[in-house]
């Protein structure tokens, strides 16, 4: 039978049986496509596989397929749901028990266990997030055939136990990835690298770094499922980068974890970690390691599977070898004894794809027994973790950091000058056994402060200059989740007023650990593994506070506080604007970014658009330097009137003249934005940001640039980063043949370099052309010899060495030039993301050359969230500045305004220098 659901019925699956008629003969994958699945030289792309479950879902009562989203190339996005005819027949109670326990509202304990005792073990698996990382994707195929399958007792249980939701997590890159690698008749020319493009459409591999953002529909989907319908348990993803010398890494995971999230989260990894590594042992799968044996903690929240660590569920995730194409496990003398994260070493050996298949599906296993032993138990304790969370947001509590802590250690007597202790209690070590008065004031001073105290909610108020953002922040939350209040009245909280429309966020809700990591600073310890090493770099990103990258002004609330709030619905909605008449024409703030995507609307439609000049007094109120403009004319007023009821947003009529000399007009841009063969992740977002502010672009490659003659083409070129400038001699990395490549993309592949790419750049400005070059491409500066120099030096003029100065992914504080046109509609003091960015220093020579620093840092404490080691040595660099070139402009930015679509706060400063370019000198 066909059972094709669309995701709203998946929330609210109703309660019709499904058939349990006997299984008819299954169709295995050999009959289905002619090969075993991890069959060297063969894979299924994602069209096929979705054929297949679908044969399966008709021939199996085991087996239902649910349609959750559209991927962003338009493909639709399936889930499979197995579980025992029986339990197909209550599955909608089942999925009703799941979310009350992960939501733990009006429940008491008894009910709960209950609920837990009643209900079934939800455990998600997915593959292919990484298309490249083919393993995933295959496993998947096969797991699904043998758990529709398969009538073993195990299997059986699994079924009765647990209700296993299959997730093929990226569509459109594994029809790119299996395709490419099937194109070629010869098996032995079969590769899944030299990939044309990206295979996620803007994100690539970041597609893993788009959780708790949910910007990318593939993601929202998921999201959907993992936070807003299913509630899993556990949930499990695959991946395909197993440590040399290995075959997988599982878990558990190496330190830190997060402070935020419950601490049943590391125990109940440690508890299926130990799971999955004692089967390999004793099905005699050698090669398995963990915690130390690869570098993913737990730490960052961000990827599919950190994220739900927030929301109180086990997120598990294996990096495994493998390929279609045969390899070696290479010889790692250091991997071949025994130790304590590699229990069972392998010895080098040629490897097959169906080996690694083998691996995958014993973890699966593995979860599932774990999932069906321990079935009440897991259920039982995401109710508490969320009980947990809801009374900690109800009552005072402070979270513990390494900063507090380091603060008590620097405050408190050093052991070695205390008193020695007795016996009592075991052990001492010199440690006196009880603590005195003095240490306890010290301790209350420091780990409980009242003013330290853990927020009982947070208020986004709608008196802010872009609460547009502000309501795609919380959208961000709801997606994930979180439930959000608005204010229908007017009201006051700790002597402050808040205008209705205002957004409150209570930490009295089971997922609270994602709501503090969302809006408070992120303190990640000095990870040093011995006195003046090299800090150990964190699993992604140190900092990541989404208020403070999108920047959100809001207040934490740390007594309890009431008013009159009603639950959001669905999504927040921007507050309702209608156009009002005007005889002239309309005044746009240009503190709102989506200000930029009326502007380019307006312009993409042949209407004119107009800057100030000059500050404007009118209507009662004075209009900032920078104040869009826009001629109230019969083709502009519609296009304003939707604009208004669409994005919300608020244009001031004038029925006075403005004077034409403090007018700017603004001009379409031509934009160029820089890619390479294979595509660059940071290109990817560059496009999807200019699409969601309809920016129109075109996308150039090196071949292109060298050909010169760009100001006939384009006003204005992206760099972002990654983008770099080959030099003779120097090794770059591996060589692309041309040949190699079908003849569609041929005019993608070389790459810029100092010797042809620079002079061409250098005459698009001479010409008038602006470069906005970003992170790495800063390096056209020094290519063209600005009078600028590398800020983070030592006295001999070398690069500070990591152990000196180490700034990965964090939050930092940054003085802004408003007045500058670059900069307008930002913050004097903005927030920036940051990652060892390049950071300058203006020599003398800089003034008398009109270069200009726009973004810097003011003192030696810049850090606002994340790690930032030896941060004494930012104060005072410029971080963006602004040089005319010619009759041009090269804009410098040393962060990226735009990383992975997050830092809404920062966009501005690149949206101006695409919509002003030369003009930015005026």
């Amino acid at each position: 039978m066909q059972r094709l659901k669309s995701a709203a019925l998946l929330l609210c699956l109703s309660a019709a049986t499904v058939t349990a008629s006997a299984q008819t003969r299954i169709t295995s994958p050999r009959t289905q496509f002619g090969h075993n699945i991890g069959d060297d030289y063969f894979l299924a792309n994602y069209s096929q596989m979705i054929e297949y479950w679908q044969k399966l879902d008709r021939e199996s009562d085991r087996m239902s397929m649910v349609r959750i989203g559209t991927s962003a190339e338009g493909r639709p996005m399936w889930m499979a749901i197995i579980t025992s005819p029986e339990n197909h027949r209550k599955l909608s109670r089942y999925q009703e028990i799941s979310r009350r326990l992960a939501l733990a509202e009006n429940l008491t304990d008894a009910q709960a266990r209950s609920l837990a005792q009643e209900g079934k073990a939800v455990v998600w698996i997915d593959g292919g997030l990484h298309a490249t990382e083919v393993l995933g994707a295959q496993q998947l195929i096969q797991t699904v055939y043998e758990l529709v399958s398969r009538t073993d007792a195990e299997t059986m249980r699994f079924l009765r136990d647990d209700i296993i939701l299959c997730v093929p997590a990226n569509p459109d890159g594994q029809d790119l990835v299996s395709n490419w690698y099937m194109r070629e008749a010869d098996t032995l020319k079969r590769t899944t690298s030299r990939l044309p493009r990206l295979y996620h459409k803007y994100a690539g591999h970041d597609n893993n770094r788009d959780s708790y953002m949910a910007s990318q529909p593939e993601t929202q989907a998921m999201d959907s499922i993992l936070f807003r319908a299913w509630y899993p348990q556990i949930m499990y993803n695959h991946h395909q980068t197993g440590p040399i010398g290995t075959v997988i890494f599982a878990p558990p995971f190496r330190d830190p974890f997060n402070y935020n999230f419950d601490p049943l989260i590391p125990t109940e990894l440690d508890l299926v970690g130990a799971a999955m590594h004692s089967r390999f042992v004793a099905e005699g799968k050698s090669g398995a390691t963990m915690r130390s044996g690869s570098s993913y903690s737990t730490w960052w929240n961000g990827g599919l599977r950190t994220t739900v660590y927030f929301h109180n569920m086990i997120g598990l995730l294996t990096e495994a070898i493998g390929n279609p194409t045969p390899m070696e496990i290479p010889l790692v003398a250091e991997r071949l004894l025994p130790r304590g994260d590699l229990p069972l070493p392998i010895q080098p050996q040629k490897w097959h794809f169906a080996q690694s298949i083998a691996y995958e599906l014993t973890a699966n296993r593995a979860v599932l027994d774990v999932a069906s032993r321990y079935r009440e138990t897991l259920l039982y304790n995401i109710y508490q973790m969320g009980r947990n969370s809801i009374r900690r947001g109800s009552t005072d509590t402070w979270t513990t950091t390494p900063k507090k802590v380091a603060a008590l250690q620097a405050a408190l007597p050093q052991d070695s000058l205390r008193p020695g202790g007795g016996d009592a209690g075991g052990g001492g070590g010199g440690r006196p056994q009880t603590t005195s008065p003095a240490d306890m004031a010290t301790y209350m001073s420091i780990m409980r402060n009242p003013e330290d105290r853990d927020p009982r909610g947070y208020i986004i108020s709608a008196n802010q200059p872009d609460f547009l953002t502000a309501t795609k922040f919380v959208n961000a939350l709801i997606k994930t989740g979180i439930a959000i209040q608005r204010a229908t009245a007017p009201f006051s909280v700790q002597g402050k007023d808040y205008p209705a429309g205002s957004f409150v966020v209570k930490t009295a809700q089971a997922f609270r650990p994602h709501v503090l990591d969302m809006f408070e600073p992120q303190d990640h310890p000095n990870d040093i593994p011995y006195p003046g090493g090299p800090p150990t770099p964190p699993y992604d990103n140190a900092g990541w506070t989404l208020a403070y990258q999108m920047g959100v002004q809001f207040d934490r609330i740390l007594d309890p506080f009431s008013g009159p709030f009603v639950p959001v619905v669905g999504f927040a909605k921007v507050p309702e604007q209608r156009l009002a008449s005007a005889t002239v024409g309309y005044a746009l703030s240009h503190s709102e970014n989506d200000a930029f995507t009326a502007v380019n609307r307006l312009l993409a439609r042949g209407e004119e658009v107009y800057t100030l000049r000059t500050p404007l007094s009118i209507n009662g109120r004075t209009y900032s330097v920078g104040t869009f403009y826009i001629p109230a004319t019969p083709t502009s007023t519609p296009i304003l009137t939707q604009l208004a009821a669409e994005k919300g947003l608020d244009f001031d009529p004038f029925d006075t003249d403005v004077s034409a000399t403090i007018l700017r007009r603004v001009r379409p841009a031509r934009i160029a934005l820089w890619d390479q063969y294979g595509g660059a992740i940071t290109s990817g977002w560059a496009r999807f940001i200019l699409e969601q502010f309809e920016f129109p672009y075109d996308i150039v490659f090196a071949p292109a640039l060298d050909q010169g003659n760009l100001i006939s083409k384009f006003d204005v070129l992206i760099l972002p980063d990654g983008a770099s400038f080959a030099r003779p001699n120097v090794r770059g990395g591996p060589r692309i043949a041309p040949e190699d490549v079908p003849a569609e993309y041929r005019d993608r592949v070389g790459n810029m370099t100092v010797a042809k790419t620079i002079p061409q750049l250098l005459e698009f400005l001479n010409a008038g052309g602006t470069i906005l070059a970003i992170g790495s491409a800063t390096d056209l500066g020094v290519q063209l010899q600005l009078p600028i120099a590398n800020a983070l030096v030592d006295s001999t003029g070398k690069a500070l060495p990591r152990n000196r100065f180490y700034v990965p992914g964090s939050i930092l504080k940054l003085s802004v030039d408003t007045t500058a046109t670059l900069a307008q509609g930002m913050r004097p003091v903005t927030d920036f993301y940051f990652d060892n960015a390049p950071a300058f220093r203006l020599l003398p020579a800089a003034e008398l050359r009109g270069i200009k620093r726009i973004a810097w840092i003011d003192d030696a404490n810049p850090l606002r969230s994340g790690w930032a080691w030896g941060q004494k040595y930012l104060s005072g660099v410029t971080e963006v500045l602004q040089a005319p070139v010619g009759k041009g402009m090269l804009v410098l930015y040393g962060p990226d305004p735009y990383f992975r679509s997050q830092p809404h706060g920062t966009f501005k400063i690149l949206f101006n220098g695409l919509i002003y370019r030369t003009a930015l000198g005026d």
